[in-house]
């Protein structure tokens, strides 16, 4: 998920620095008085979305085999666990009742 992470903030980055270009060079226009930068920073967002999108389906696919196998492990401690304690509880009743 790391992984996915960093290369979706590099998508942003790589989006920041082309709008930057675009919006200084006159192709995209300014943000209105001291509102550039955040003009700059929302335009960026909006073109990295998509691209992130398609750019990094595989990626995604494969971050989220990885969170459903952990979380299937996970589920199976934790019914494991639970066995174990009702195996225990049990032992204690039954030794409790014969005496």
């Amino acid at each position: 998920m790391l992984r996915y992470t960093l290369m979706r903030l590099g998508i942003f980055a790589g989006c920041l620095v082309v709008v930057w270009g675009a919006v200084y060079s006159g192709i995209f226009p300014r943000g209105f008085g001291d509102s550039n930068l955040l003009w700059v920073l929302l335009l960026s967002l909006v073109l990295s979305a998509p691209v992130s999108w398609v750019v990094l389906r595989k990626e995604r696919d494969r971050a989220s085999v990885k969170i459903v196998q952990k979380v299937d492990r996970m589920k199976a401690n934790l019914e494991a666990n639970r066995s174990q304690e009702d195996g225990a509880d049990d032992t204690v009743r039954a030794r409790s009742q014969a005496s």
